[in-house]
């Protein structure tokens, strides 16, 4: 088996990186695979609650051995799973951290989960989302395990593990996908069991008709009515891809689409820098170009927000001056 990037600067970071996106990608398996389907239905988040910890728990572990000075800024902190009232669910997490690391106690998983507390950015971190994708771990869906290290404000090393995408969007999940990229060395697909990993790229498309936008499943998460409007204005006719999760990055970094757009509802909300970092840096060392809907590059300095932008637009590259033109024609709040 390759190792990742292993020319750069950044390849034992690149290695733990894929390693720890991997493990915590086979215990969400795990949970997932085990979910009843009457759990689902009744919408408890409890299933989810038990990877978003244990993965979590066993990324920060990783780092925190590899690169011990390194803080962390992850969604997730073992404050609840302290209390009393949540020691099942403690025993719950604890118990598929152990498939990993058999002889950790409860009271050491909640530290390592809590390794990922941090809100306040350093010049050089990492920031981790155990699950990206809630509802669509839930509805046994797509979901991503989604790790970034950032120095000076920028993604410099990303791991994105997407445990239910297979080789091509309509394909079985098979062994999963997980990309990995490094500044300025380019992105790479991989399995979550192995393997020589390969080059990804964004498609060449450079005319709008035929561009295929992707979308999250969830309305809430964006502003879906925006980007039907922006869709008729470029004239887009192709068919959109609905998918939740960072997993849109990846399908933007293979080709499979050629733009996502996360348009804001409101012109007070920040996005948090885990849903976008590992994604952004896997879809620009793939060809790609992100940005806010201003045209501003995503500044992941400040803390545990995207303080200085608003919304966020991905593409190829070759569309992205004209979503930028139709987002402002339209009058997007926030893209003047």
């Amino acid at each position: 088996m390759s190792a990742p990037h292993a020319a750069t600067p950044y390849a034992r970071e690149a290695a733990v990186a894929l390693e720890a996106v991997r493990r915590a990608g086979h215990l969400c398996r795990s949970v997932q695979d085990g979910l009843d389907p009457g759990v689902l239905q009744k919408q408890d988040r409890s299933p989810v609650t038990v990877a978003d910890f244990g993965s979590q728990a066993l990324v920060c572990r990783m780092l925190a051995e590899a690169f011990p000075d390194d803080p962390v800024i992850g969604e997730e902190n073992a404050d609840a799973l302290r209390q009393p009232d949540q020691a099942a669910l403690l025993e719950q997490v604890t118990g598929h951290v152990r498939t990993q690391h058999p002889d950790v106690d409860a009271a050491t998983v909640c530290d390592w989960i809590d390794r990922g507390g941090r809100r306040e950015g350093a010049p050089r971190f990492w920031t981790l989302d155990p699950i990206d994708g809630t509802k669509g771990f839930l509805r046994g869906e797509h979901y991503a395990v989604a790790l970034a290290l950032i120095v000076d404000g920028a993604p410099v090393v990303a791991a994105l593990a997407c445990p239910n995408l297979g080789p091509a969007m309509d394909a079985d999940r098979g062994d999963g996908t997980v990309f990995t990229a490094v500044r300025g060395d380019g992105t790479r697909r991989w399995t979550l069991t192995g393997g020589d990993g390969a080059p990804a790229r964004v498609s060449d498309l450079a005319q709008t008709s035929g561009l295929r936008f992707c979308q999250s499943v969830e309305a809430a998460h964006s502003s879906h009515d925006d980007a039907a409007r922006i869709a008729q204005r470029l004239g887009v006719t192709a068919p959109g891809v609905k998918v939740d999760s960072q997993v849109k990055y990846g399908t933007v970094a293979r080709g499979d689409a050629d733009a996502y757009l996360r348009l804001p509802k409101t012109l007070e909300y920040r996005e948090k820098i885990w849903d976008h970092a590992a994604g952004a840096l896997v879809v620009e060392e793939a060809g790609g170009r992100v940005s806010d809907i201003a045209g501003r590059p995503l500044d992941f300095g400040r803390g545990y927000q995207l303080e200085g932008n608003l919304g966020v637009i991905v593409t190829n590259g070759h569309l992205h001056q004209d979503v930028l033109a139709a987002v402002k024609a339209l009058g997007i709040p926030g893209s003047a």
